[in-house]
């Protein structure tokens, strides 16, 4: 995808920022310019990390998030607050390239089971009519040859007659009695600080432990869904896995740290502080490019992309160590959230906030329709409490939302001026002034605001 098609489909679900937007399409883009390039030069190029400075709530996690999803790349969000120095109680910064080659197992896995899902299913049937349909034992007497051969052409017959049933789900409401693999039991092992890849190992180890077999009685519907997945699994190559997720891993994966700015130690402040700048300089190599080891083979980190955010609000981007600063040359600047641009998360994005509303609402059998005045007596509300109060963002619309539908969420039919269409369906039109009987006290309230809004 270029740029432009990458920002086009952000836009989609993410109001405004396009300087962050423009961005991460870049840097995305030059992962397949990267690509084109001939060795020993290739090696060379490194992505340029991003990072993103702006208040909560203005979609600085959201913009990564859809971009990995784009790409279906190895994309893992982590707080840089849950992790503290090498030798300090807390969990060691290695361990988010340990998750993310998780991710991507579970990716690749996912995608080879997909591709054989047919032979798994074949074999899924095969399984299920050997159930139905035990093969007949030999007589063991020489001259009944003739007589045997023609027992299985009728076996045959009857087996592919089931096999059609079983396709057209004529056999689903049948019960049959399954043999399942159990899987080996686990084993939670909580190792000291440092010693995470030691704990893996010996959880590896338990896991690898054979299982046991379990006869258990269900309908042929359900039993397909499980022999498929229990066949699926024989299927998949776990070294192809392995190989195609480090890969991937490498290549195409996408860290996102966030909280960043939590970590940066205010010049003010003095003395040692071991959970924000040993932080930082654990994660400088992770960043810069180093090898980690996990349980699946050495992972480097020198092609990875990592993008990190912040609100810095007591903070400051220099207040982060100068080599840290230097591993994120690109810096993007996220706004605050206008009127307008609430008035579009709440009715232009896809899976808009009214969109959800309306189809929960029509599931009890509940038409909700919003006024145009409506939506953006909802985007003033918002907008003013975040000024009185905290500023949230865009988070703060779910707490106007939920407010304002709270009597028709529990009992739609009580709510004064819903109307019965010709359909047998209750409909409730949102205007202006409904918004204004339920929000207007609290929202111009500072003490109402800041426990309720």
């Amino acid at each position: 995808m270029t740029p432009r098609e990458i920002v086009s489909e952000l836009d989609k679900h993410v109001v405004g920022q396009q300087a962050a937007k423009k961005a991460v399409a870049v840097a995305l883009r030059n992962r397949w310019r990267r690509a084109q390039v001939a060795e020993p030069l290739r090696q060379e190029i490194v992505p340029r990390n991003i990072l993103m400075i702006g208040p909560t709530g203005v979609g600085k996690t959201e913009i990564a998030r859809r971009l990995a999803k784009l790409v279906h790349a190895p994309f893992i969000k982590v707080e840089a607050t849950k992790f503290t120095e090498v030798g300090y109680v807390g969990r060691d910064v290695d361990t988010i390239i340990r998750d993310l080659l998780e991710i991507a197992i579970k990716q690749c896995r996912d995608i080879a089971k997909r591709k054989l899902e047919q032979q798994a299913l074949d074999a899924a049937e095969d399984r299920i009519l050997d159930i139905l349909l035990p093969p007949a034992r030999p007589t063991g007497f020489a001259g009944s040859a003739g007589h045997q051969e023609g027992s299985d052409a009728m076996q045959s017959s009857t087996r592919q007659k089931f096999r059609k049933k079983l396709r057209e789900g004529e056999l689903h409401d049948r019960e049959i009695e399954v043999e399942l693999n159990q899987p080996a039991p686990t084993l939670d092992m909580l190792g000291p600080a440092g010693m995470e890849a030691v704990t893996q190992q010996l959880q590896q180890l338990f896991s690898q432990m054979p299982g046991r077999k379990k006869s258990r009685r269900m309908l042929v519907g359900e039993a397909m869904k499980l022999l498929a997945d229990e066949e699926a699994v024989k299927l998949v190559n776990e070294d192809d896995i392995r190989s195609e997720a480090l890969e991937r891993v490498e290549q195409q994966g996408i860290v996102f740290i966030d909280e960043i700015d939590k970590i940066a130690t205010r010049s003010e402040l003095h003395g040692a502080d071991v959970s924000r700048q040993g932080v930082q300089r654990d994660l400088l190599p992770l960043v810069e490019g180093t090898t980690v080891n996990t349980k699946y083979g050495a992972v480097k980190t020198d092609h990875i992309l990592f993008i990190a955010s912040g609100a810095f609000h007591l903070s400051k981007p220099s207040d982060l160590i100068p080599e840290f600063q230097g591993r994120f040359p690109i810096r993007v600047e996220l706004q605050a959230l206008t009127v307008e641009d609430f008035e579009r998360i709440l009715e232009s994005t896809d899976a808009s906030l009214l969109r959800q509303y309306e189809a929960l609402m029509a599931a009890e059998g509940l038409s909700l329709r919003f006024q145009p005045q409506a939506v953006r007596r909802l985007a003033e509300l918002a907008h003013q409490v975040n000024e009185r109060t905290e500023n949230i963002g865009a988070r703060r619309l779910h707490t106007v939302m939920e407010k304002l539908l709270e009597e028709i969420g529990f009992d739609a039919s009580a709510v004064a001026g819903a109307k019965r269409e010709e359909n047998g369906r209750l409909s409730i039109l949102i205007d202006a002034a409904f918004v204004d009987e339920r929000l207007a006290e609290a929202a111009s309230r500072e003490d109402l605001a800041r426990y309720i809004l």
